[in-house]
């Protein structure tokens, strides 16, 4: 009979990092002029609807589902209990928001049909029988999961390459925006196949800030960008299948989806009954023909919220008890001349503070995204210089005013955490070729 285990293996993605950071505020509390506050938030101009995305069948909660207006830039994601709150233009609320999850049926809704507190949308799941596919590769989930990850030199980008992201974090007090960073950075990344850790620079950041929303603390996320960049499970599965974790999760096929004409296996995977330590539960999205992880979505599996503390919080109030209630991560990857390199990535970390003498806790999420969108090869397979790299260490948003550029952002001059992504990177872009234009920048 094998051992059980306890606590984490050392090298666990949850080890990787120290995501969470609470001290003590001191001095004043002041807020960003760029920050929307509450008072934009309730503005009668924009209508703003609540609800959950769930299973049809099961009811349980899709994480990381995408509601997105149809024809415009706004879009947010579910949490981690499926839960969504989506602000529109009074101007816009005739139109209809699509909902999509990857292995579900795509839905289209008209945004009348929402509601403004308590929306329940129910997800149909997209299926292909197993039994259909004529499979040419290993029958057995396990065998298929070991063999895409040994694939990753023939499957994945094998040059030194080098990329712009475009990165955002979020911290709220329930559903109140506290903090907002955004930043711009460089990503020396190393083959797939190489053992040498990516490197990361910072270009352009900035910051938004109202500490007056928090209780008697300051929140701060550790990290940064490469919070979001660990969650790459093809460079670096050391923090979720090591070798030594590997035998202590069951591997089950879940059914199999078409995407863009690829046929698409969803391997379930959780920690096996018997093994304690705080591993990982959550579905692998595997290109059945060629091997290749195009997604996944997983979470970390708290069986012990003291323990689970202790992993994400470095300092905090003598009178508070704070644990993570769930610690959830997305990464997607793209295709490029039949090479597949890393391409988004999202973790979202959800928490209670139980304060002393006090009859509620206060709830709190944080969330970190990333998105690449530029790349070039990095044909002098140089990194830079120790100085100019990102320590793992940082706190981007005491970072983020040095290297803040009014000229760069530009008219993008407030942070809109309701605005997709993909609305942000756009006008990066065009920020980027001018300055590149200019030649007053070293993103590719």
């Amino acid at each position: 009979m094998r051992h059980k285990k306890t606590g984490l293996h050392k090298k666990s993605l949850a080890t990787a990092l120290l995501i969470l950071l609470l001290v003590g505020v001191t001095g004043s509390q002041t807020a960003s002029a760029f920050f929307q506050d509450d008072a934009q938030q309730q503005d009668k101009s924009f209508v703003q609807y609540k609800g959950e995305v769930l299973d049809e069948d099961s009811k349980r909660p899709l994480v990381f589902a995408t509601l997105t207006v149809e024809g415009s830039n706004i879009s947010t994601i579910s949490n981690t209990e499926g839960e969504f709150a989506l602000k529109v233009p009074k101007n816009k609320s005739g139109g209809t928001v699509i909902v999509s999850f990857l292995g579900y049926k795509t839905k289209t809704i008209p945004l009348s049909q929402l509601s403004e507190r308590n929306t329940k949308i129910l997800m149909k799941v997209s299926i292909l029988e197993l039994s259909t596919v004529n499979l040419s590769g290993p029958k057995d989930a396990r065998m298929l999961v070991r063999e895409t990850l040994k694939k990753k030199g023939e499957n994945y980008f094998d040059d030194p390459t080098l990329m712009t992201a475009f990165y955002r974090e979020t911290i709220k007090k329930r559903r109140r925006n506290v903090s907002l960073s955004e930043a711009v950075v460089n990503i020396y990344k190393t083959p797939y196949t190489s053992d040498r850790k990516d490197a990361v620079q910072l270009y352009k950041a900035r910051k938004s800030t109202d500490y007056s929303k928090l209780d008697t603390i300051a929140l701060k996320l550790q990290g940064g960008p490469f919070n979001a960049l660990y969650v790459d499970i093809m460079k670096y599965p050391e923090y979720i299948f090591s070798d030594e974790a590997f035998d202590d999760y069951d591997f089950n096929f879940d059914r199999s989806i078409r995407v863009n004409d690829k046929l698409i296996y969803i391997i379930d995977f959780k920690q096996r009954k018997e093994v304690l330590d705080q591993l990982y539960k959550g579905k692998l999205y595997i290109d059945a023909e060629n091997k290749i992880l195009a997604s996944a979505i997983y979470s970390l599996h708290i069986t012990d919220k003291d323990k689970a503390s202790k992993l994400f919080v470095r300092r905090k109030p003598r009178n508070a008890k704070v644990w993570p209630t769930e610690v959830a991560y997305r990464v997607d990857y793209r295709e490029k001349n039949g090479r597949w390199y890393y391409g988004y990535s999202n973790v979202l970390l959800e928490f209670k503070i139980n304060w002393d003498k006090k009859l509620f806790n206060s709830v709190y999420s944080m969330s970190c995204e990333m998105a690449i969108t530029d790349w070039q090869k990095n044909t002098s397979n140089k990194l830079p210089r120790g100085k100019d790299r990102m320590r793992t260490s940082i706190i981007l948003n005491d970072e983020a005013i040095g290297f803040a550029d009014s000229d760069f952002w530009g008219a993008y001059n407030i942070i809109e955490p309701e605005k997709s992504i993909e609305s942000a990177i756009k006008k990066i872009q065009r920020q980027l070729r001018r300055a590149k234009t200019n030649g007053g920048t070293s993103a590719p």
